[in-house]
């Protein structure tokens, strides 16, 4: 009667994952990096992006951000999930240039949090492609099954824990 009962919540058992950029979503084939496009990095899918805004699909840690270069941030979920969102192709050679984080390792994001802006512009006028794979990686957790539905704007990423 003194105590209450706490009640459990049920283990989590699948995350969706939705884009976290606006533009076109694509099936990882389609982009422009062997890495990427076969697979070998890790499932998920890329966007077009219309717009220079990354934000977080989930609220989690930023687990590495690529300071100097800053075109790619690798999240994780409470639930151990990381994924990699990698700006553009090539754009490591940009140095920087034409991008600003809002962001650094270790910090805790919430899910819509803006992440990176990016200057696409810039990205094309050095004649690098703006897609953006989104993948959950290779062998960083133990997952039952990935599945990546490609639905235009409603496209997302369900990892099954």
């Amino acid at each position: 009667m003194f105590f209450k009962r706490k009640e459990k919540k049920p283990a989590l058992t699948s995350l969706v994952i939705k884009s976290p950029l606006s533009g076109t979503v694509v099936a990882l084939s389609e982009v422009p990096d062997e890495a990427f496009s076969e697979g070998a990095m890790g499932q998920g899918f890329a966007v077009e992006p219309d717009a220079g805004r990354l934000v977080s699909p989930f609220s989690g840690t930023v687990v590495h951000v690529m300071e100097k270069s800053k075109h790619a941030v690798m999240l994780e979920h409470d639930s151990g999930v990381q994924i990699l969102m990698h700006i553009g192709m090539n754009t490591v050679s940009l140095k920087g240039e034409g991008f600003k984080l809002h962001i650094e390792n270790g910090q805790r994001v919430e899910e819509g949090q803006l992440l990176i802006e990016f200057d696409m512009a810039v990205i094309r006028e050095a004649g690098l492609p703006t897609i953006t794979p989104v993948i959950v990686p290779n062998g960083l957790v133990s997952v039952k099954g990935i599945e990546v539905v490609l639905e235009g704007s409603d496209s997302y990423i369900r990892v099954d824990l």
